[in-house]
């Protein structure tokens, strides 16, 4: 398959761009620093921080699916780049008719208001008491922009009409690759607290080809 990668130099999007090309896969990654990507690639530089949108255009133009590990750097100081790229990403991929996107979000996102959305349920159906009434007021606490960022971002996508898929992880670690996950269509593991990066990046590409998923956000832990 043809992939595009964005923010391939990420903690995922290392693990993204590793895992498929050793799967054979054709891949264009898209980062803001392209020369710390393989030599193996195609490498796009764009900063979605300030988005070249012909350039963009260029790196999702007949790519099978796009899979965005876009995030801020540090999420308590640098929220909002997720929404404002992914928005170029859409209209990037609107104009080149490609439909396939899977993107990273976070498990807390789901109990986020947005415009679409302004009474999210209270608590996540996947949720433990734990999570609902510790962890998740914590987290909310801790980086409340950035999971309102996210859920604009999720809006966004909903919004598209491209056939896309939200992944929902919990605390991610670098812990090497275990293919030991869990994941439920929309809501979050019961009792899962974190998850390897390189997990993520395997399930995410998994996806690409399941119908199922589509327009779906899905729960992963470990």
């Amino acid at each position: 398959m043809k992939l595009t990668v964005i923010a391939a130099t990420g903690g995922i999007g290392r693990h993204l761009v590793a895992q498929a090309v050793a799967a054979g896969h054709d891949v264009t990654a898209v980062a803001r620093r392209p020369q710390e990507l393989p030599a193996d690639v195609r490498a796009v530089a764009v900063d979605l921080t300030r988005p070249d949108q012909p350039a963009l255009a260029s790196a999702v133009r007949g790519a099978d699916a796009v899979l965005s590990a876009l995030g801020p750097r540090n999420p308590r100081t640098d929220a909002g780049i997720t929404s404002r790229g992914t928005r170029a990403i859409i209209s990037a991929m609107q104009e080149t008719h490609t439909q396939r996107i899977i993107i990273v979000s976070a498990a807390p996102v789901g109990t986020v208001p947005v415009p679409g959305q302004p009474r999210p349920p209270r608590h996540d159906p996947g949720d433990g008491f734990f999570m609902r009434y510790l962890g998740t007021p914590l987290t909310h606490a801790l980086f409340g922009r950035h999971y309102a960022d996210l859920a604009v971002t999720e809006q966004l996508l909903r919004d598209s009409g491209l056939e896309w898929t939200i992944s929902r992880p919990p605390k991610l670690t670098d812990r090497p690759a275990t293919g030991q996950y869990r994941t439920a269509l929309n809501r979050n593991i019961r009792g899962g607290i974190t998850v390897p990066r390189a997990d993520v990046a395997h399930h995410m590409i998994a996806v690409i080809n399941q119908p199922d998923t589509i327009r779906q956000t899905i729960g992963i832990a470990s």
